[in-house]
């Protein structure tokens, strides 16, 4: 398939100050330098959406929604192939504003791919092992790999606002001798690829 694969990062904080844009901001440079990829970085800033409040489900909605900012983030979703979601972890969990942008949509989501990037308290893990779950409800595939950010990055961050982010996530690209990113990517990549064809088909 010569297509490009059109892949989202999402950044699931709307909080003022929050560290989600460093790495979001990373691996959207990152990706712009990948063959058969286009990406586009999507910030939940730019989509002040309301609280979910629809009597009817967005199954049901059939991508007409009654919030302009809300059909302007279901264009962008459903232009996606694969999202890549970056969220912080809030009390053991995900940002509401995470949440709401999710359960707005539907049709959008179904049989595309996701993964997770996640960074707070143990690397924001159980944040996003909740996310899987809530992937599989709107019908994302939820890849196995995640990268988890631990609080050394964050200190890093804080202590040190000159640092580029190509070298504050340098080491990521060399944990245990291996890339995460790219390991990352390729499972990404390849179910992708396969739902994209899928679809199609």
């Amino acid at each position: 398939m010569d297509e490009k694969i059109k892949i989202k990062i999402i950044i699931g904080s709307i909080r003022d100050g929050r560290f989600g844009e460093r790495p979001a901001n990373w691996i959207n440079e990152e990706l712009k330098k990948w063959d058969g990829i286009d990406v586009e970085l999507l910030d939940l800033k730019d989509y002040p959406m309301p609280l979910f409040d629809s009597a009817i489900p967005p199954s049901g909605l059939k991508m007409k929604y009654p919030d302009e900012n809300v059909q302007k983030w279901s264009a962008k979703v459903n232009d996606g192939d694969a999202f890549i979601i970056i969220t912080p972890e809030y009390n053991y969990g995900y940002p509401s504003s995470l949440k709401n942008a999710i359960d707005w949509l539907f049709p959008e989501w179904a049989r595309k791919a996701v993964g997770f990037i996640s960074y707070g308290s143990v690397g924001g893990g159980r944040a996003a092992e909740q996310l899987r779950i809530v992937a599989l409800g709107v019908k994302l595939v939820p890849i196995n790999r995640g990268i988890y950010i631990s609080w050394e990055y964050l200190m890093k961050a804080m202590n040190d606002k000159s640092l580029s982010n190509a070298d504050l996530f340098a080491p990521l690209r060399n944990r245990a001798g291996s890339d995460q990113l790219a390991i990352f990517m390729d499972d990404l990549l390849w179910m992708a690829k396969a739902l994209k064809a899928a679809r199609k088909a």
